[in-house]
């Protein structure tokens, strides 16, 4: 690897003639000195040159003397450069990177993502998504869950009716997976506690700022529960620890942003879904995205807290393979966590018999048939167990503000984008 100190850490080589690298993020040519701005994954670095420059974008190496100034960024610059070009674009971006807001709209910065992205604030969602997930590791392997990684390819569209991508496998019909529902259930009887960080696909023909075709879902199962309020607390830890990964491994592009990380309760209040519809005055079978502002305002008021719990939705509105509530069969022990207005997490207990799974089906008109490679795990014993699902994407534009989730998601995929 080409031996080099990266922009942050230019100041602690103060005196020393060092080689920095990267892209050329800016040029000020002034009458008798030039600045070269360099651009690396730490930040940016200052080198003052009396020479030519190279354009924009260029890939340049660039060897000088660590010299203390208080106006370059991080206080230092290099002087009397040596710059040594390594590549050279053959056009420049749609707009000036340099720029400190970004002067184009989404579907300019969607259109050339790959050097649109570059953009230090179009950039820092993404580097915030990904400390959320190290995060939301770090928090599961804490609590001795083990990292799993299930088939993205599948044979029956079983979870969800239409709403699949079917591709041709080889000559017979076959799915892109919605989700890894089933196989992280199954593994519970392997490992008892399982998480996935992998993409989910949704032929789900909506045209809106929150969906997308393609996302990656956060995926956690575990056993031995004794209800859904043990897979809530475990959702507490997870969000808990993402939020830390955020504010220790992206506190730049936090502070870039101008994001206000929100602090996550001991334990997050929990609100019944009738007593939601009771406040919000509303008798729906499910939660209006107007409700979900309501409630979320009202957590807020009430429990100081942006997150909020809503138990018990009803089992008409929730997959076959929810547990009911034994007190209130039809309600269930499931729960959205809704965040900033809008539902970020949802989960719950599952049944873990098999004949409940049987009788299940049976009460919704559908054979077993279809489901029989599911419903093989829980033939041979399978604990009390629950989980959730949190999409990193949507949860990344809810925590930087982002209008759109397509700007907290890279390369998105959608009704209507394809490409790049």
């Amino acid at each position: 690897m080409i031996s080099r100190v990266m922009s942050a850490e230019l100041a602690e080589h103060a005196g020393q003639r060092v080689t920095i690298a990267g892209w050329v993020h800016r040029r000020r040519l002034l009458k008798s000195v030039s600045f070269l701005v360099v651009r690396d994954r730490s930040g940016l670095a200052q080198a003052v040159s009396h020479g030519d420059l190279p354009a924009e974008e260029s890939v340049v190496r660039v060897t000088g003397t660590v010299t203390a100034n208080p106006q370059a960024p991080g206080g230092a610059e290099l002087t009397a450069p040596e710059v040594e070009v390594l590549a050279e674009p053959v056009q420049g971006p749609p707009f000036e990177l340099y720029r400190p807001t970004v002067p184009a709209a989404l579907p300019t910065i969607l259109d050339h993502a790959p050097v649109t992205l570059r953009h230090p604030l179009l950039r820092a969602p993404l580097e915030i998504a990904a400390a959320s997930v190290a995060g939301f590791r770090q928090a599961l392997d804490g609590l001795g869950f083990t990292e799993i990684h299930t088939p993205k390819i599948v044979a029956s569209a079983t979870e969800s009716g239409a709403n699949v991508f079917g591709i041709d496998y080889f000559g017979r019909p076959a799915y892109l997976a919605q989700s890894p529902q089933f196989y992280k259930q199954a593994m519970v009887g392997v490992f008892e506690r399982v998480y996935e960080v992998g993409p989910v696909f949704r032929a789900e023909p909506h045209d809106t700022a929150r969906h997308l075709a393609q996302y990656t879902s956060l995926d956690a199962e575990l056993g031995f529960v004794r209800d859904h309020r043990d897979v809530m607390a475990v959702l507490r830890e997870a969000v808990a620890g993402m939020l830390e990964s955020v504010r220790r491994q992206a506190a730049a592009a936090v502070a870039a942003l101008g994001v206000a990380l929100p602090d996550v309760p001991a334990e997050i209040p929990a609100i019944h879904f009738t007593e939601a519809q009771r406040l919000t005055g509303e008798d729906e079978p499910d939660l209006s995205p107007a409700q979900e502002r309501w409630l979320s305002e009202w957590a807020v008021r009430e429990h100081g807290s942006e997150f909020l719990f809503v138990t018990g939705y009803p089992m008409a509105k929730r997959p076959f393979y929810t547990h009911p509530d034994p007190s209130r069969p039809a309600y269930s022990n499931g729960f959205d966590l809704l965040f900033r207005g809008l539902e970020l997490v949802t989960g719950g207990q599952r049944l873990h018999r098999h004949q409940d799974y049987l009788d299940a089906l049976a009460a919704r008109g559908e054979p077993a048939e279809p489901y029989e490679g599911y419903l093989q795990a829980f033939a041979y014993g399978m604990p009390p167990h629950g989980g959730f699902a949190i999409g990193l994407e949507r949860w990344t534009a809810r925590l930087t503000g982002a209008a759109n989730v397509r700007q907290a998601t890279l390369f998105p995929r959608d009704l209507h984008r394809l490409t790049p």
